[in-house]
């Protein structure tokens, strides 16, 4: 994987937070900031993913490939935020179809 170089100024305040984080996981600067940027990533897509389901924007299948979760992990997920996703016989008609392919 390529790896790209970024900077970033942050409070004080964050970066004491960010010195708590890398002693408690014994982990250089570098690494902890990759390791917190990538679970924040991951929150958001699952977030998104979430919304856009609840909302009826997309299929479960298509909310569960935005969250980059399989459809387990993902079903666990809406079960455990109490999402309710089934507002449309459409979209149930879509997913079946898809896991039928």
């Amino acid at each position: 994987m390529t790896e790209i170089s970024v900077s970033a100024r942050i409070p004080e305040d964050v970066f004491k937070e960010l010195e708590a984080f890398m002693r408690e996981e014994s982990l250089e600067k570098s690494a902890s900031i990759r390791k917190l940027l990538a679970e924040g990533l991951q929150h958001w897509k699952e977030e998104r993913a979430l919304k856009s389901l609840e909302e009826g924007k997309v299929s479960f299948l298509k909310a569960s490939e935005m969250a980059g979760l399989s459809v387990w992990d993902f079903t666990d997920l809406v079960r455990e935020k109490g999402i309710v996703w089934v507002k449309s016989e459409n979209f149930i008609h879509k997913d079946i179809k898809k896991a039928l392919q």
